[in-house]
Formats: structure tokens, C-alpha cells, sequence
């Protein structure tokens, strides 16, 4: 079993009850082992659109890294994302934060997430269920690299859970 870090995020619709069907439907990939706080997030880059809700999963899985990351698109489409503009709105987003201690970089898959040790919105709900996870290119742990970035007030919890 691997032990796989999942951000989601979602700032179209009922962007609550999207997060709470894809934790739902997560259940299919592996077994749920920790779920963090909802947190509301300014959008990046592309800032003329809704703010997101963002979120974090562990997850124990049997998936192999390729097999993970279809199992996940695949989610997406049946929760009903379709492509979009990059770094646009979007009903669902989810994304292979940390698998184990895997460096992965493939033109389809990049493990860890690229430019996770910048991204408040991404390491402030990974900070709950995985504080002490290691990142493995960093070398420090999710506590640690939230803690190197400044302080921010566009990223705040809205919630204690789904």
C-alpha cells in the first residue's frame, strides 16, 4: 500500500457538495485515511474568477503512480469537470500531491506536485493530514515548507471537514 496525498479543489457550482462527492468518490481508489479542514482560497494567475475551496486526502492505495492519476482524471469527467482555459475555473480539480517518497517526472505526471513548496492553498489543508510527509526533492516536511512562506490572508478555513 502506498500512502498518496490528494488536493482537490473546486470553484464552480456548489463547490462544497462537489468536494464532498469527490472524497465519496475517492473511496473507490483506496482507503480514505484523513481528511483536512476546507479552506477558501484567492484564485492564481489567471485571478478574474471565483474563489476556490481546497482541500487535502490521504489516501492508502494499491494504485501504482500512472494507474492513480487515471483513476483521478476519470473522477473528474464523472463528476463532470470538462477542459478549460489552464488555471481557470473549474467544477473539480485533483491532484497527486505526495505518492510515498516517489520522484516521478513524466510528461503526463510530475510526482511531487510541481511548485507545491509555494502554494499556501495547496500546503495549509496538506499541513492537516500530513504535516511530518516529506518532501522528497525539497527535503523538508509539508510543517516545514508552510511555515518558510509568508503569511497570507487569501487562504482561510471555512470549514472543519466535508
Amino acid at each position: 500500500m502506498a500512502t498518496v496525498y490528494l488536493g482537490l479543489g473546486s470553484n464552480l457550482g456548489d463547490r462544497m457538495a462537489i468536494l464532498k462527492r469527490a472524497v465519496a468518490a475517492l473511496t473507490a481508489l483506496g482507503a480514505i485515511e484523513a481528511c483536512s479542514r476546507v479552506y477558501e482560497t484567492a484564485p492564481l494567475h489567471l485571478t478574474d474568477q471565483p474563489a476556490f475551496l481546497n482541500m487535502a486526502v490521504r489516501l492508502a492505495t494499491q494504485l501504482a503512480p500512472n494507474d492513480l492519476l487515471g483513476a483521478v482524471k476519470a473522477l473528474e469527467r464523472d463528476l463532470g469537470r470538462v477542459d478549460g482555459i489552464r488555471w481557470g475555473p473549474r467544477l473539480i480539480d485533483i491532484d497527486i500531491l505526495l505518492y510515498d517518497g516517489v520522484v516521478l517526472s513524466e510528461e503526463r505526471l510530475v510526482i511531487p506536485h510541481p511548485r507545491l513548496a509555494e502554494r499556501r492553498f495547496a500546503l495549509a489543508p496538506l499541513a492537516d493530514v500530513g504535516a511530518a510527509a516529506a518532501h522528497p526533492v525539497e527535503r523538508r516536511t509539508v510543517a516545514e515548507m508552510l511555515a518558510a512562506l509568508p503569511m497570507a490572508d487569501d487562504v482561510r478555513v471555512v470549514a472543519e471537514g466535508v
